[in-house]
């Protein structure tokens, strides 16, 4: 009995993202309208450009984006090891699914060269229907 419910709970805690995004995507169908926190933006520095590009390429290669802007010239300080550290890096902004950010995570920091690279999202609270079915069109597998 006890397993059983121990279960469920585990599934249903684990679908969570996925069951969200589902709910969501249906109710945007239903109603017609942008729910809030359906897509985000990512950021994401990288030490040089070079390296920008092939991470921005391989993850819209991937479906893991729909577009990818490269910032370059961003200066930056922060602590490492105890010392402040001062440097000149290349800020992505990747415009994603909400629910494609974890596997975008993995594979960032599979590929990116920092030892702890600077990775996070804030959710996209609106904006143009046309772009939004862009994005979406954009990230479809073919």
């Amino acid at each position: 009995m006890w397993a059983s419910f121990i279960w469920i709970l585990t599934a249903s805690l684990l679908t969570y993202p996925v069951l969200r995004t589902l709910s969501l995507q249906f109710l945007s169908v239903l109603t017609g309208s942008y729910v809030s926190g359906t897509y985000s933006i990512v950021f994401v520095n990288c030490p040089n450009e070079q390296i920008a590009r092939d991470i921005a390429r391989a993850i819209l290669d991937k479906k893991l984006a729909a577009s990818v802007n490269i910032l370059p010239k961003a200066s930056s300080l922060y602590y490492w090891n105890g010392e402040i550290e001062e440097a000149t890096e290349v800020l992505l902004l990747i415009k994603t699914k909400t629910s494609k950010i974890h596997m975008l995570s993995s594979y960032i920091r599979l590929v990116h060269p920092f030892e702890i690279p600077e990775l996070f999202s804030l959710p996209m609270d609106q904006g143009d229907v046309h772009y939004l079915k862009w994005l979406e069109e954009g990230m479809e597998e073919e």
